[in-house]
């Protein structure tokens, strides 16, 4: 292999990312990991950072932080795009949301670089709730959020990373816009249940007034950022719009998507979700 057949991997110790990092390296596929912590450092809010990590470059994984619906977004992956293509890379494959505008802008950008191009539209993971920021309120036994029988096909971060890397690694994904589901469509009580069920305690479900759940992440000190992308996930793009499932897994893989119960019993079985009985319940 050249230098030119590295990979680089944007956003490389998150969610999607990590797993990315690790499977590549596994293959022996030679990746650079973009991460402030990595050498060279790799930052979405610093722009001097791009030129060092996209060097000897020629395949981008771009996963964007906070999420592509921010506003600040469609500047940042054009500035970056452009980069990119002006350094030489030839394939880009965006990580891109469902039903968010912002995400769709950037979706374009991506396509009409002039190089190869694949976009993984994904919705909600099934590693919010073992990962990420829910994570603490399965453990305290209550879970608070602001959405009530709108349902979600969640989608396993395992297979979109699995999608990732035939992407980057392989032809035939070229010009292709893969919209990630999982098998089934739940509710997050019902995501909440299944998770009760698996560990064998009882986790309530409770939904808040988007107000509250706002005012509770203030009190919270969250960056500003996250807060407006926690309203406007949950009053905009949690409406029923992405209510249904696709074959986007099926069609990269030719194999179905991991079903939810499959993590929730795969994860409840690593002890992340087992908790002593002092743990008191709390608010977000």
């Amino acid at each position: 292999m050249t230098s030119k057949n590295r990979i680089l991997v944007t956003s490389g110790t998150g969610k999607t990312g990590r797993r990315i990092v690790e499977q590549l390296g596994a293959q022996n596929y030679p990746v650079r990991i973009g991460s402030r912590s990595a050498e060279p450092s790799f930052d979405w809010w610093d722009a001097s950072t791009w030129q060092a990590a996209l060097a000897d470059v020629g395949t981008v994984y771009i996963a964007y932080q906070p999420d592509l619906a921010v506003p600040t977004a469609v500047d940042t992956i054009r500035a970056f795009t452009a980069l990119a293509v002006a350094s030489g890379v030839g394939r880009l494959v965006l990580l891109s949301g469902r039903g968010e505008d912002g995400a769709e802008e950037c979706e374009q950008i991506v396509q009409n670089s002039g190089v190869l191009w694949t976009i993984l539209r994904a919705g909600w993971f099934f590693q919010n709730f073992s990962e990420s920021f829910l994570l603490d309120s399965v453990l305290s036994d209550t879970v608070y959020l602001p959405t009530g029988d709108i349902k979600e096909p969640f989608i396993d971060a395992d297979d979109i990373a699995d999608v990732a890397i035939a992407a980057l690694t392989e032809d035939g994904h070229a010009s292709q816009l893969y919209e990630l589901t999982g098998s089934r469509l739940i509710t997050f009580a019902e995501a909440v249940a299944e998770i009760a069920e698996a560990t064998g305690r009882q986790i309530d479900y409770i939904q808040m007034p988007i107000d509250d759940y706002i005012g509770a992440l203030e009190a919270a000190q969250l960056p500003a950022d996250i807060i407006w992308l926690m309203r406007y996930l949950f009053t905009t793009v949690l409406d029923g719009r992405n209510a249904y499932v696709t074959d986007g897994v099926q069609r990269a893989l030719g194999r179905p998507p991991r079903d939810f119960w499959a993590y929730v019993h795969a994860t409840a079985l690593t002890g992340v979700w087992a908790v002593p009985d002092s743990v008191a319940k709390v608010a977000p």
